[in-house]
């Protein structure tokens, strides 16, 4: 018997489960999938906006694997020095494969960066997601104006949420707390910046055409900022992706105002160069004008704009954190590996494995998550008669529990589905996720009333 613990329950962690149970070289496998938080999917349940129920209803693909009964859900299990150490994992399980993903944001490294109304995107994306460590910060509080760094999807995300009327997030699962918010939001004017030109824009199609489809707010585009973009005025020899952007930003730019409540702005060629200060705390951002240098990058010109903004959310990427116990390479923000295979000091360390952004990157999509845990896969299972112990050894979970360890198993996650759906039924709307960790952890012990 091959037991291997799997810590993160996201896309990745879940592929790597289903990887190993699919498999036909080893034919009895058994999965431990452990997270530090009591529900599973990862950033499927908490980095999907509420609104995109199509994609959120990948939850049920994972859950499939979740419930195979050589799979076991071990939720609210920390690992490192707060709980199991790494070392004591390893020594529990014949194995390990870490799927925790990039938690950290980039910064912007600007003066101003931390004055009070200045947030990361993710850290709002938390708070409507109801992330159990969001807290219920008042992000648009006060807030008129609103400008978003950085055009990727998770950019459009928050400008969406921003502008789209209550009513329309009512019927989805966002915590009362943020919905709450929002229905009193001032926010009337959205503005995404990027440093570089609209050929350049790291959102899809579909996500941009999104902001134009907002019953209540419209799209600002200046044609003269556009077509300081060489590939504007003929964009035929773009990939599909960036040519079917400026072919849905054409629609936009230049149209009058339609007088709808809140309007979206993009602009591009800017970057940020100061968070400037208004009653102690974000009042406006002020950019530098960008412009191509023919290599396919951008420089400053010398040129300022300060835009209005008592919110300010950066979404320029993310980088994996150091993991206790392991090694890691503060330059990708990874842990080394080859083929998924740890390297302590360039050897491989026995039993211990990564899959996922820990081990690439934060690149790729949702899908781009299979074969990434598959080549893992392989190598473990290549790796696998040096790992497997012969003798009878102890239950993981009889371990854990005796180190003090309350795993929240699948019965407890579903009580906490059904005390969400309970939740929604008591408001008239659909399931509601609990926001807090102690409402979590409750209904995962059946004591939520």
């Amino acid at each position: 018997m091959l037991h291997v613990a799997v810590v993160g329950s996201g896309p990745s962690g879940v592929y790597t489960a289903q990887s190993l149970i699919t498999q036909d070289r080893m034919p009895q496998v058994r999965v431990d999938v452990l997270d530090r938080l009591p529900c599973p999917y990862g950033l499927v349940r908490y980095g999907v906006a509420p609104d995109h129920e199509k994609i959120k209803s990948l939850q049920n693909n994972l859950r499939t694997v979740l419930e195979d009964p050589r799979v076991r859900f071990l939720g609210a299990v920390e690992i490192g020095p707060q709980g199991v150490p790494a070392q004591e994992l390893l020594r529990l399980y014949d194995a390990v494969v870490y799927c925790v993903g990039a938690a950290a944001d980039r910064h912007l490294a600007v003066p101003g960066e931390n004055l009070p109304g200045s947030w990361s995107a993710t850290e709002f994306v938390s708070w409507y997601s109801a992330h159990p460590d969001a807290g219920q910060n008042g992000f648009v509080h006060g807030a008129r104006s609103a400008v978003v760094i950085g055009v990727g999807n998770v950019a459009v995300d928050v400008a969406r949420i921003l502008a789209r009327g209550a009513d329309e997030l009512r019927g989805t699962d966002m915590p009362g707390p943020a919905l709450a918010a929002l229905a009193e939001s001032r926010v009337q004017d959205v503005h995404m910046v990027g440093r570089r030109g609209p050929s350049q824009a790291k959102f899809t199609t579909k996500e941009l055409r999104e902001l134009g489809s907002l019953p209540d707010a419209e799209i600002v585009l200046d044609p003269a900022e556009l077509a300081l973009d060489p590939a504007w005025a003929d964009p035929a020899a773009l990939p599909a992706v960036n040519r079917r952007n400026i072919e849905a930003m054409r629609t936009w730019a230049g149209r009058p105002s339609q007088g709808r409540a809140r309007r979206i702005h993009l602009r591009f060629f800017l970057r940020p160069v100061e968070l400037l200060a208004a009653g102690g705390r974000v009042g406006a951002v002020r950019f530098e004008r960008t412009a191509p240098d023919g290599h396919g990058g951008v420089a400053g010109t010398g040129t300022y704009e300060d835009i209005d903004a008592q919110l300010v959310l950066r979404s320029v990427g993310y980088r994996g954190v150091p993991l206790d116990g392991l090694p890691f390479d503060e330059g990708p923000g990874t842990v080394p590996h080859r083929a998924g295979r740890v390297l302590r000091e360039g050897a491989v360390s026995p039993g211990e494995y990564v899959a996922g952004w820990i081990k690439r990157g934060p690149t790729g999509v949702i899908g781009t998550n299979r074969p990434c845990a598959k080549e893992t896969v392989t190598s473990l299972l290549e790796d696998a008669p040096d790992l497997v112990r012969h003798e009878a050894s102890t239950d993981p979970l009889d371990a854990l529990r005796a180190a003090g360890v309350r795993p929240v198993e699948w019965t407890g996650w579903r009580a906490i589905e059904q005390a969400e759906a309970a939740l929604g039924a008591s408001l008239g709307r659909g399931p509601v996720k609990i926001a807090d960790w102690e409402g979590l952890l409750a209904a995962a012990r059946g004591e939520a009333g």
